[in-house]
């Protein structure tokens, strides 16, 4: 009984599975490759260590979407461990032996401004977003508004079902109006 060949997902105009090949890289050279790229962060590196052309870890990416999904998986872990880095440096700083001429050394402590900003500037928005939390009591007036105005489409809905059919509940009713909370006016408001 012959085996069924393994199937690969490859992109082309139209993604489609095709036949693995023997010269294929194998579970283990792959794994490997993207071990190393999650802890580098660097192509090179990653081909280097895992034994395989440069050109054939390009061509996989191309050519297999598990692949391709999983090489940005380990670029996103290698970010993720270069900025906790960088901020460990930013807080902390590097130490810094100071050599004199009579020999002896003194220990610092030397913390870089510039990764200071840089991160500043990356984490600005997430920041900001923090800062801008709503009270509590904004967030209950904004869920009971909500839970009105829901309410009202659901007897709008149950009204629209109820009544003759091609009559159509889609228009504003009253008390719409006051309701739209900031929203663009509708014809003949203006």
């Amino acid at each position: 009984m012959a085996r069924k060949p393994k199937l690969t997902l490859v992109a082309a105009s139209k993604p489609q599975l095709k036949k693995r090949a023997k010269r294929d890289w194998s579970k283990a050279k792959a794994a490997k490759f993207l071990t190393v790229l999650a802890e580098t962060c660097n192509v090179s590196e990653a081909v280097r260590r895992s034994k395989v052309p440069m050109t054939v870890a390009y061509r996989r990416r191309k050519m297999d979407a598990a692949f391709r999904a999983a090489w940005l998986e380990a670029i996103g872990i290698a970010y993720s461990r270069l900025e906790l880095m960088l901020l460990d440096r930013a807080f902390n700083g590097v130490e810094k032996v100071i050599r004199r001429k009579d020999g002896s050394e003194e220990r610092m402590r030397e913390y870089s401004n510039q990764l200071g900003l840089t991160l500043l500037k990356m984490h600005r928005e997430t920041a900001m977003e923090a800062d801008s939390e709503l009270a509590p009591e904004d967030v209950d007036e904004i869920r009971e508004r909500l839970v009105k105005k829901l309410q009202r489409l659901k007897k709008r809905d149950e009204e629209q079902e109820a009544g003759p059919p091609g009559l159509r509940s889609d228009a504003p009713r009253e008390g719409d109006p006051e309701e739209r909370d900031g929203g663009a006016a509708a014809p003949g408001d203006q």
